[in-house]
């Protein structure tokens, strides 16, 4: 009753792309794929990713009817860094069915063993910037971009394949007070008073573009450390700013310069989920003219990224520019902030959540099996 199809076609991509919406139209928490953004994210020619993993997309049918997808990678790049044999599964979908969902999973992990693979991750995609895990906890919240959004029968359907958890990422909702405390604003009068250092803000997406590759450039080697990451290379780089520039805020961005080199940054905005899920994935026609009116509407900001460089961590520099950050917000009239996405091994980061009042909200986990 179950037949595997590997994407070959324009068409199959099509089916391939377009499944997810289909499966979850009547889940209200699950967040569409923004379509257009999925047809390049899925063409080797056009995502450099691509060019340093072995990749399989899979579709199942049942009953000669579309059921089921996943995605199979084994990172070359990744495994080569960090002497592993990992293959990883992603962009899994199908209906509440477990015999589809073996069969997708089991094909992927022949597929992997074939090529050399001893264990199996996922759901990931290419790197931690690609959605990653499942939401285990926390359904009952609206969604955020570049996360999981699954109902719960996906992650029963994906452990009784035998999957367990390899690691959990948290997320944090914080209700904005009406100032920090003192000492936040102490540790940044310190920082301040170190003239080489200065925080560049924010107005026009203008004035923000030519930051964008030096902050990605930052971003490998400060997130060098963090669980699936891998550095991008310059064409990934230019490939990411073009997914996500036209999605920022540039109030919502913020970094810190010394002699001209980016130290540190931070970058929100407010949240889409709501417009993305009104215009169903779709831009055009006028599926963007949604997605605008409910950013205009939304009075939450999506705490998307941020990071110090390694030896200049401890000097103040993420309270300075989160400072920033706060004042903005504040001042456009926005409530809330959610923090996406902390592994549960940043204790220091957790630690600082907790500190600053925020609460748990989400917990997002990446399974494992050795096949």
């Amino acid at each position: 009753m179950i037949k595997i199809k590997e994407v070959k076609s324009k068409s199959d991509l099509r089916i391939f792309i377009h499944l997810p919406v289909k499966i979850h139209s009547n889940y209200p928490n699950f967040l569409p794929p923004l379509l257009i953004d999925d047809w390049k994210f899925f063409n080797p020619a056009k995502n450099r990713s691509f060019d340093s993993c072995d990749t399989v997309l899979v579709l199942a049918y049942k009953n000669e009817k579309p059921a089921g997808r996943i995605m199979g990678i084994i990172h070359r790049k990744y495994n080569e860094l960090h002497g592993e044999r990992n293959g990883r599964f992603g962009y899994f979908e199908c209906y509440d069915d477990q015999e589809t969902a073996h069969a997708l999973i089991s094909f992927i992990e022949n597929w992997a063993k074939e090529k050399g693979v001893s264990k199996l991750v996922g759901p990931y995609g290419f790197s931690d910037k690609d959605p990653q895990g499942l939401l285990i906890e926390g359904y009952e919240h609206p969604p955020i971009l570049a996360a999981a959004s699954n109902p719960p029968y996906i992650v029963k359907l994906i452990e009784k394949e035998g999957y367990t958890k390899e690691v959990d990422c948290v997320d944090y909702m914080y209700p904005l007070p009406e100032s920090l405390p003192d000492y936040y604003y102490k540790i940044s009068q310190r920082f301040q008073e170190r003239e080489q250092y200065q925080v560049i803000e924010f107005t026009k997406r203008n004035q923000l573009k030519p930051y964008v590759i030096p902050i990605l450039r930052m971003m490998n080697e400060a997130y060098s450390h963090i669980y699936g990451f891998v550095p991008l290379t310059e064409k990934e780089m230019l490939d990411f700013a073009a997914r996500y520039m036209s999605l920022l805020d540039p109030r919502f961005v913020k970094t810190i310069v010394k002699d001209g080199e980016i130290m540190a940054f931070i970058i929100g905005l407010p949240s889409l989920a709501k417009g993305i899920q009104r215009a169903k994935g779709k831009l055009f026609p006028f599926g963007i003219f949604k997605i605008i009116h409910e950013s205009k509407k939304t009075r939450q900001v999506d705490l998307m990224l941020g990071a110090v460089k390694p030896q200049y961590q401890g000097l103040g520099l993420d309270v300075s520019m989160g400072i920033k950050l706060f004042e903005s917000v504040k001042k456009a009239g926005f409530i809330q902030i959610e923090v996406h996405l902390i592994l549960e091994t940043n204790h220091k980061m957790l630690a600082e959540m907790e500190k600053i009042g925020a609460k748990m909200h989400k917990r997002f986990r990446v399974f494992q099996k050795v096949i």
